[in-house]
């Protein structure tokens, strides 16, 4: 099913609009991601700067990706569930649907005026003002436009979190959505006071022990297709826990997979309390989110995720049978 983005305003009226408001609060979406963080955080110190008050919020009631929590204002972060303050002006950054908000979604429902930011295109806007860019490699890329229009000066502390979001949504600049705007705007951040060899030290090589016993067990996992164009692998919740892994340790995996030569579809599947989450990946210009969909999920052409409510081994097989992958080693079925 195609989708077309549902945008009713501009960054500049959006940013006159949040102006007239003192009280905000934040919120992205579940399993937040670079982006996410990077674009709610980001937006919260724009504002501040402005004489705003302002909030983030988690979508889920769980610690912030461990990868994540050197971003300023990350150690600031409360879970919606447990937020008890005024909701003047709710803004969603990184989220298309009210669903992906998860206990946020009770806090915009609250709001007296509602606000999306995103870069995923959906059929419906779910806010009083939208604005989606489905062609912007990063929502922070709008953040950091937004920011401008607010009247902040965007130094290092909106530099960072921006940048962050922009490096980790192009997977450090590889994709397919790595065009001369992302370039032009890491400039900018760069010059801003944004360190891209911090920011990539922080993510990118500060994995854990349980990290790397984890990737062991996905490559055991993995199963290619006849053609070698696709590839899938599993990780179940006894492979956390024989780890002693967090979820924050699988993050990284997908891109493991995609390397793969040859390989042009990549999907990591990984099972949580009651479903399971699945990464999908292209290396060429493939629409992975084309897949997603057909599962429930959503995302971009080049990256995209996907929500089954099925055991485990219910899922491999249906991910697999749908990437044409046969020779596949399967999860026990549980009784």
């Amino acid at each position: 099913m195609a989708v077309t983005p549902q945008t009713n305003t501009t960054l500049p009226e959006i940013a006159e609009a949040l102006l007239k408001h003192d009280q905000f609060i934040i919120c992205g979406h579940v399993s937040p991601d670079g982006d996410c963080l990077g674009s709610a955080l980001g937006l919260a110190w724009a504002l501040r700067q402005c004489g705003k008050q302002v909030t983030c919020v988690l979508a889920r009631d769980e610690q912030p990706p461990a990868d994540l929590m050197f971003l300023p204002g990350a150690a600031q972060l409360v879970p919606a569930c447990r937020y008890e303050g005024p909701c003047e002006c709710f803004v969603a950054v990184d989220v298309p649907t009210p669903e992906r908000l998860g206990d946020g979604a009770a806090l915009q429902e609250k709001a007296a005026f509602t606000v999306t930011i995103d870069h995923h295109a959906v059929p419906e806007a779910m806010s009083a003002l939208s604005y989606t860019d489905p062609d912007s490699a990063s929502t922070t890329l709008m953040i950091w436009e937004l920011a401008k229009y607010l009247g902040a000066a965007r130094g290092k502390l909106i530099a960072t979190c921006c940048y962050t979001g922009l490096m980790t949504d192009t997977g450090r600049f590889q994709n397919q959505n790595a065009d001369e705007h992302a370039f032009a705007a890491a400039a900018e951040m760069v010059a801003a006071g944004a360190s891209p060899a911090d920011i990539a030290r922080a993510f990118y090589q500060n994995r854990t022990l349980a990290s790397i016993e984890l990737e062991g067990i996905a490559v055991a996992h993995m199963a290619l297709s006849a053609d070698g164009e696709a590839v899938l692998s599993w990780l179940s919740l006894a492979d956390f826990e024989a780890c002693g892994a967090v979820k924050a340790d699988a993050e990284q995996l997908i891109d493991l997979l995609r390397s793969i030569k040859g390989v042009r579809v990549a999907c990591l599947l990984r099972e949580q309390a009651g479903e399971v989450r699945g990464s999908l990946r292209a290396k060429d210009d493939t629409d992975v989110a084309a897949i997603a969909r057909e599962f429930g999920g959503g995302g971009h052409r080049a990256a995209a995720g996907l929500t089954i409510h099925e055991p485990l081994r219910a899922a491999v097989e249906a991910v697999a049978a749908r990437l044409g992958i046969e020779d596949v080693k399967l999860p026990e079925a549980r009784s």
